[in-house]
């Protein structure tokens, strides 16, 4: 039975909008907006516009849904694609809405950043689980974001071996890399003196820390031995980086040929977020 106490705490908590029972309480008149999962929206807005169908990324589709209803009520957005598939229509729509907040070049690829996602949902939703690539940084001769140094150096502690950059991020330095280099989020990696287990055993610690990462070979291109990684869910990468990442998640090689994943097996495919969750 509750006690005259607790009746007069939970009356005021109501006033005032206190939390009771650990819950927070809305303050009278107020609504509950909806919940925006950044970290889902992120996933569903790499992975959807590299499929052949219209299928809905897991766990994203209330979250996009969110975003397509917003963005259709400011006339970007056709009616017929506010459907949960965060496809290519709602990729250019995204970007169409960056650009209207002055966003330009990899601000405005169409991939929601933490900023624009909440100025969008603005009395309609809430963003949880947010995701920031942080600061440029330099680092071992290469210019890298706070999240995927990050990312690398834990890769290296289950390693147990520093790795070398031939090629960081926000560089245009290197025309075979089609534009992938020219956002956050991608690294090349020497693979110079490595036996071909251990090239291996790198790309799989990189992908377990999220990134999606590859050996690539002189067979596949103008370029030596190497690993290509990019940081899955990385809000700086350029469109090609994007497409990349999807095409992982899809089990492709993220090359032009959109052939078959050609590295080790790690399941789940987790972000770097994820992965911190696992410790």
């Amino acid at each position: 039975m509750p006690t005259r106490r607790h009746l007069l705490h939970n009356a005021i908590a109501a006033t005032v909008g206190l939390a009771v029972g650990g819950q927070a309480l809305p303050a009278p008149g107020s609504a509950v907006l909806p919940q925006a999962d950044m970290e889902a929206l992120i996933k569903a807005a790499q992975i959807d516009p590299r499929r052949a169908d219209t299928a809905i990324t897991a766990g994203s589709k209330d979250s996009v849904l969110l975003v397509e209803r917003a963005l259709r009520d400011r006339g970007l957005l056709a009616a017929t694609y506010v459907d949960g598939h965060f496809g290519t229509s709602t990729v250019s729509a995204y970007a169409a809405y960056q650009r209207s907040l002055g966003y330009s070049g990899l601000d405005a690829t169409g991939l929601p950043g933490q900023t624009s996602l909440r100025l969008l949902g603005e009395q309609r939703f809430t963003v949880t689980r947010a995701v920031t690539p942080g600061s440029a940084v330099a680092f071992r001769g290469a210019q890298v974001n706070t999240r995927t140094r990050a990312m690398l150096l834990e890769a290296e502690r289950l390693l147990g071996r520093q790795l070398t950059i031939s090629q960081g991020s926000y560089s245009t330095s290197d025309p075979t890399s089609a534009g992938t280099h020219d956002g956050g989020g991608v690294l090349d990696l020497s693979v110079d003196g490595m036996s071909s287990a251990l090239r291996t055993t790198v790309v799989r610690q990189l992908r377990q820390v999220g990134f999606a990462a590859w050996l690539r070979t002189p067979s596949q291109g103008n370029w030596p031995y190497h690993v290509h990684a990019v940081a899955l869910g990385d809000t700086d990468q350029s469109a090609p980086a994007q497409h990349q990442a999807g095409d992982y998640y899809l089990g492709l090689n993220g090359l032009a040929n959109r052939g078959a994943d050609d590295g080790p097996a790690v399941t789940p495919k987790l972000t770097w977020e994820e992965y911190q969750r696992t410790l």
